[in-house]
């Protein structure tokens, strides 16, 4: 299987949604509302995988509005609402889908300076001064060997070419070819394994599937 270089170019960046006052209050008086039945009790909900920024869950559920504007500016269009399967309490707030692109901090749009914590009005996305992208832990990768086409000696590396931080290496067991590994303590969860992984479209090896086989979980808290 010929594989070619599974790194994903920069997409052009766009400007910041628009959102009016009149939307503005109202996404403000949702989140009171929601605040008003309970949203403070959000304890028990799945975890989420969060911009840059929202890794502290209680701060960013007691501050986001649900304006959509760090949808608008990221440039990957990689942010999107949270559905209902997230809890009620998380709809419409800011999650990540790494189905065409990766986070990698605005690098190459803003010089490694989120644009949707940027563009976050209430600093429900926040980042403190000394935060870095390999420090700030979106989620974890997780393969899955039996889905993964690595794993039945393809020769498949696309995860672990596009990994930009040199968190997945590939090991040959008894003679196979190579499959890859997660390094833990390297992988931030970017997501640039997970949108380059090709297990659901590559051949009917995993067919049954209904993932890729290589996804970013949460990191579930104590």
């Amino acid at each position: 299987m010929s594989m070619e270089d599974g790194k994903k170019g920069a997409r052009p960046a766009v400007d910041a949604a628009a959102v009016s006052r009149r939307t503005l209050m109202a996404a403000a008086g949702c989140s009171v509302a929601l605040m008003g039945l309970g949203a403070l009790k959000y304890a028990g909900t799945p975890a989420q995988l969060r911009p840059p920024g929202g890794q502290d869950e209680e701060r960013l559920m007691a501050a986001c509005i649900r304006c959509q504007k760090c949808f608008g500016a990221c440039p990957r269009r990689i942010i999107v609402p949270a559905k209902l399967e997230s809890g009620v309490l998380s709809v419409r707030t800011p999650v990540l889908s790494f189905d065409d692109s990766y986070c990698d901090w605005c690098a190459e749009e803003n010089g490694g300076v989120p644009l949707c914590v940027s563009a976050c009005p209430t600093e429900a996305l926040h980042l403190p001064p000394e935060a870095t992208a390999e420090k700030t832990i979106i989620g974890m990768a997780k393969i899955d060997q039996k889905t993964c086409l690595a794993f039945r000696d393809t020769g498949c590396r696309y995860c672990y070419d596009a990994c930009p931080y040199d968190a997945i290496e590939l090991r040959t067991d008894d003679g196979t070819n190579p499959r890859p590994y997660i390094i833990e303590d390297r992988c931030n969860g970017c997501g640039a394994c997970e949108s380059v992984c090709v297990s659901l479209t590559a051949g009917a090896l995993a067919s049954s599937a209904s993932e890729r086989a290589v996804v970013i979980r949460p990191i579930e808290k104590a």
